[in-house]
């Protein structure tokens, strides 16, 4: 063979491996540019999913902060009730004892009766009160009971807290309210 071609045959294969290596970049360059968009794209998606965790945690916050604040608001309502009560209670027994015809003790017995058997109760609106968890010597967690009577329903809700804050517990009844 003659030198010229063999000169020729090497400079083509230089050329066509350079050609290669050429097209071969540009192709890996063009997949790393799509993996580049795709990865901007998943980068959206969860910058935009974490501003949705963050709202919904900021939710949920708000919506501790309420209910802690609404169980504070009951104890404190719940602490007056017992107050208002303890005051009636010695006001029987201090009409009891100025009534010639009364038995103080008698009088105080029948107070308790009356109360034990919600003789108080009987409003119409909400009416609950927080109490710590029967049997739980000790315990922090707080059981809520709420009724309400609206025209057209009745609705009953109870909910548990633990000692941390944290609803365990909640149940909501409601039934269509039949006139009696």
């Amino acid at each position: 063979m003659d030198t010229g071609v063999i000169i020729a045959i090497i400079v083509a294969a230089l050329i066509l491996l350079a050609l290669l290596w050429f097209v071969g970049r540009k192709g890996r360059e063009r997949r790393y540019e799509t993996r580049r968009t795709e990865a901007r794209g998943i980068r959206r998606e969860a910058e935009v999913g974490r501003a949705q965790a963050d709202k919904t945690r900021a939710e949920a916050e708000a919506q501790a902060a309420e209910a802690k604040r609404q169980d504070a608001l009951a104890r404190e309502r719940a602490a007056s009730a017992d107050d208002q009560r303890r005051e009636a209670r010695e006001r029987h027994i201090e009409a009891a004892r100025k009534d010639p015809d009364a038995d103080p003790d008698e009088a105080a017995a029948e107070f308790d009766r009356q109360y034990a058997q919600g003789g108080t109760t009987g409003t119409t609106g909400t009416a609950g009160a927080g109490t710590t968890a029967p049997g739980a010597a000790g315990d922090q967690s707080v059981e809520h009971y709420e009724r309400t009577e609206e025209p057209g329903v009745e609705r009953e809700r109870r909910f548990e807290r633990d000692e941390d804050g944290d609803v365990v517990r909640d149940e909501q009844y409601e039934q269509p309210r039949t006139d009696r």
